[in-house]
């Protein structure tokens, strides 16, 4: 593969041609909604795993143990191309129902896979830091007469989601990288770029070295943010300079 063929796909890398997303226009909006999305529903299910009845804390720690049990990539399979075998989804396809409708597309079951896994990973990290957080604190603000559930909402909870950051760093890396099997189910992200590159030219090394320079940029950039957040969230935990 030359250098000319190589700046020619560079455009396809970034951000795709003929008004469809690809490359890491489509990772970032994979990576973007998933995370959203994915976090969102963590915080929801650890609130149910360490504040709610015994059934909710066994559903939470059922579903958890699933999604971290099992293969993100079997996962995504089973949701894209699993749920197709089933007569229901069929006959919602055939008349057209917009909720089944959804899974003929990719996007959508990617996104789909990586907010379940993203949420299984995310609520345990939460869970831990919810159920560990320092009893003093929450003394102080009940003696202030606050209720329970404003206590979690205002002090237990931003409180956790600081501590929860160092960890949830590396959450997000993996959720990062775990786009790539985006291209395993037709959507061409960067690495289905590459893969579309290596068919055509029969030349893997350099399309395969592009996609993972462009994935490295974005783990530094992704990582620097996340510093960024440790030291203007996490200050006080650093001890005071005499």
């Amino acid at each position: 593969m030359t250098l000319d063929e190589i700046l020619r796909a560079l455009p396809s890398y970034l951000w795709g041609e003929g008004g469809q997303w690809s490359g890491l226009a489509l990772t970032a909006k994979l990576f973007l909604v998933s995370g959203g999305l994915g976090m969102l529903l963590a915080v929801l299910l650890a609130l149910l795993r360490v504040y709610g009845p015994a059934p909710l804390r066994w559903a939470v720690a059922a579903f958890s143990y699933f999604f971290r049990g099992t293969p993100l990539f079997m996962q995504l399979m089973l949701i894209y191309y699993g749920v197709s075998q089933f007569s229901w989804v069929i006959e919602g396809w055939q008349a057209e129902d917009p909720f089944w409708l959804l899974f003929r597309d990719a996007t959508f079951c990617a996104i789909l896979a990586y907010v379940l896994n993203t949420a299984a990973y995310a609520q345990e990290i939460l869970s831990g830091a919810l159920a560990g957080y320092p009893r003093e604190e929450i003394m102080a603000a009940e003696a202030f007469g606050m209720p329970r559930a404003r206590v979690i909402r205002r002090i237990v909870l931003p409180g956790a989601l600081r501590r929860s950051i160092p960890v949830l760093s590396n959450e997000m890396v993996f959720l990062l990288h775990a786009t790539a099997l985006s291209s395993t189910v037709t959507l061409l992200d960067v690495t289905g770029v590459a893969r579309a590159l290596y068919a055509a030219t029969y030349a893997p090394f350099f399309p395969f070295l592009m996609a993972a320079a462009i994935y490295l940029g974005c783990t530094f950039a992704l990582l620097a943010g996340f510093r960024q957040a440790e030291r203007r969230w996490l200050k006080f935990l650093r001890p005071r300079s005499a």
